[in-house]
């Protein structure tokens, strides 16, 4: 069974808590091979893989300038 979403948590450098952004899978496969999903807006953008029973993530992207964020965890949605 293929997961169609995934919640993205951003670790918050400073104790405020996290940040947590709702990704899409998409049609696209990333430069591992793997599904790349992402958010309504197109902004935030990952390859997801997973190994084992954990999902890794692997931040792509999707413009200039930006630079994408470590430490980022998945968790699957329900369809």
């Amino acid at each position: 069974m293929t997961v169609q979403r995934y919640e993205l948590i951003f670790p918050d450098g400073d104790d405020a808590g996290e940040d947590i952004v709702v990704v899409t899978r998409t049609e696209l496969t990333g430069p591992g091979g793997h599904p790349v999903y992402q958010d309504p807006t197109g902004i935030v953008r990952a390859e997801i893989a997973v190994i084992g029973d954990r999902p890794e993530v692997r931040m792509l992207a999707s413009g200039g300038h930006q630079s994408p964020a470590a430490g980022v965890q998945a968790r699957p949605l329900p369809d």
